[in-house]
């Protein structure tokens, strides 16, 4: 019996650790198959895929992100292989699974909840005396009707085989993200979440762990991601991990989701002093800091607490953190969520995600939609389009608010410039990115693509209709910020050349003579006439530039004697770590 493991992953760089769990537990026993695909792939091309390997079993993990598109694959494999057996598992279809099978009727079974033994047990049922009545956490048809089988108790972690050591995945491993889970289940109970269903936390044991980790380090692994849902549940569990990962990273960078104010000062300190730059990533799940909304939804957070996390983490310049808010959850309306997203912008996370809840299958929330007016779409993902307090016509704003916050602040194109903006030109932060993300829309901007100079020139028109103040200051900034966005000397620029050939000339003159005048250690490095033609930028900006990356207007102070003004110098690939330097000299 041939059997595929098979899902549609939302990007070709994600992998599927669902399946390879399978495939550890169940190979022993079965000819079993992994093939992966994305979301972004056409129908056929995966249909003649699966045709090709002339499987007698196909087994789906599904998500709400590919369900729809793996429905219409079944439906095809369905017409070309009828004798093929379809199986869907995931945490899609774990929950209304009778409402999947009378839905589906092209898929023979569904598994529910933790898949390793059911699989297996379902497997040897196919090929044995098919009493399927006896495979506990699985779904089946039988002479039309839709059995619904007893949930199974919960594996032992300790038990289960690795999923990390398959020969074939060995030349990937550099290319692609790596999951990888050390625990299973959550001790919170967020109404929102199907994390919140399992009671409980367990663990796979830390050696093997450890073992598994160092396979994929030693195999060329990048990205490990950790999918724990709450990695730092216990202390002396994380730290012990946290010391292994910095004892052994090899590169390699690894992310977790971690609950921010249970985390233990000792353990801050230890990553604030030990952990190289760059390797640890944090995700952190804020969602609101209103508290009447996180009482309704149970969602226990202390924001004093994380808001001490947060700042200890970036203050120490060594992991990066990503935060994340939910718009639409209970009693959250429009005005209070820009409470939510002005408290937690004002911690300076490298990435602001803004979600929107989504109605999962299984959530106390789906449960209670009616007592808080929800409407949200049929077919996943579920989101919604409205409650008692946050109508549609909201949800579009925030909308537009979220598209620009992807473009300018989470793609780090213009950091310069829009922490300007924040501070000295506009009320909030919030305010911002919705007043730029209506205009964006009302100019049709979201109807079309964009090259990098198009954000430039966008943010510009945007600036210079409403009568920003301190153009010549912005404008500044959104130079140097392309310049630094660079990694060799740009080809061109998207604003007018402000000097003509022979001050270029005389500039470049000017640093070559006199190259102590420049900041830093630039008279070190022996720098040419060439190599400045060849590798750097200059130009005027008429403002202090200094002051202004410290945290000034950049303007001269009342009754001051005149403008100060800065000769900008970006070099490029002139050092090892291939990121243009700048220099200044005061004009």
């Amino acid at each position: 019996m041939k059997v595929i493991l098979t899902t549609l992953n939302a990007k070709y760089i994600h992998t599927s650790l669902a399946i390879r769990c399978l495939k550890a537990y169940s190979e022993k026993d079965f000819d079993i198959e992994l093939t992966e695909y994305t979301i972004k792939d056409p129908v056929m091309n995966i249909v003649s895929d699966l045709f090709q390997r002339k499987p007698d079993v196909i087994g789906f993990s599904c998500y709400i992100w590919n369900i729809e598109e793996t429905i219409k694959v079944i439906d095809i494999v369905k017409k070309i292989m009828p004798e093929v057996t379809i199986i869907l598992g995931g945490p899609e279809v774990s929950y209304d699974t009778d409402y999947w099978m009378k839905r589906l009727h092209n898929v023979d079974f569904i598994v529910m909840g933790e898949g390793e033994e059911t699989f297996h047990h379902l497997l040897q049922t196919i090929e044995g005396d098919r009493k399927f009545h006896f495979v506990y956490g699985v779904a089946y048809r039988k002479q039309g009707e839709v059995i619904v089988n007893p949930g199974r108790p919960k594996s032992i972690l300790a038990e289960l085989p690795s999923p990390h050591r398959f020969p074939e995945d060995i030349p990937h491993l550099g290319k692609r993200v790596v999951y990888f889970e050390t625990s299973r289940g959550c001790p919170f109970s967020c109404q929102f979440c199907l994390s919140s269903i399992e009671v409980g936390v367990r663990y796979y044991d830390i050696e093997r762990t450890k073992k598994d980790i160092l396979y994929l380090i030693e195999n060329g692994a990048k990205l490990i991601k950790f999918v724990d849902r709450t990695f730092n549940i216990k202390r002396d569990y994380a730290l012990d991990m946290f010391e292994f990962l910095i004892e052994n990273h090899g590169g390699c960078v690894f992310q977790f989701e971690i609950t921010a104010d249970i985390m233990r000062p000792e353990v801050l300190d230890y990553l604030a002093k030990n952990a190289p730059p760059g390797i640890f990533r944090f995700e952190i799940g804020v969602q609101s800091t209103n508290d009447p909304t996180n009482e309704l939804v149970k969602r226990r957070q202390n924001f004093t607490k994380l808001s001490r996390t947060v700042t200890m983490i970036k203050d120490s310049r060594k992991i990066d953190q990503h935060l994340d808010l939910i718009a639409g959850l209970p009693e959250e309306d429009y005005d209070t969520f820009r409470k939510t997203f002005n408290d937690v912008f004002a911690l300076g996370p490298e990435e602001l995600q803004l979600g929107f809840l989504k109605m999962l299958r299984g959530t106390g929330l789906r449960i209670d939609a009616e007592k808080y007016n929800y409407t949200y779409m049929d077919h996943a993902p579920y989101e919604i389009l409205g409650s008692d307090v946050l109508p549609f016509s909201d949800i579009v704003r925030l909308k537009r608010l979220e598209d620009v916050l992807e473009k300018y602040w989470n793609a780090h194109r213009m950091d310069h410039t829009v922490n300007y903006l924040m501070k000295h030109e506009f009320t909030s932060p919030f305010d911002f990115f919705q007043e730029f993300g209506d205009y964006w829309e009302g100019q049709g901007w979201q109807k079309i693509g964009h090259q990098l100079e198009d954000l430039f020139t966008r943010l510009t028109a945007f600036l210079q209709h409403r009568k920003t103040r301190h153009m010549e200051v912005i404008l500044g900034l959104m130079k140097f910020d392309y310049f630094l966005g660079h990694k060799y000397k740009p080809r061109k620029i998207w604003w007018d050349h402000t000097q003509d050939k022979a001050q270029w000339t005389a500039h470049v003159r000017h640093i070559v003579e006199k190259p102590a005048a420049l900041s830093g250690d630039f008279a070190d490095l022996g720098i040419t006439e060439r190599d400045l033609q060849k590798h750097a930028m200059i130009e005027m900006l008429p403002f202090d530039l200094n002051d202004v990356i410290q945290g000034g207007t950049g303007l001269p102070a009342s009754g001051g004697e005149g403008e100060a003004a800065t000769m900008l110098l970006v070099l490029y690939q002139q050092n090892e770590t291939g990121q243009p330097q700048y220099y200044t000299v005061p004009v």
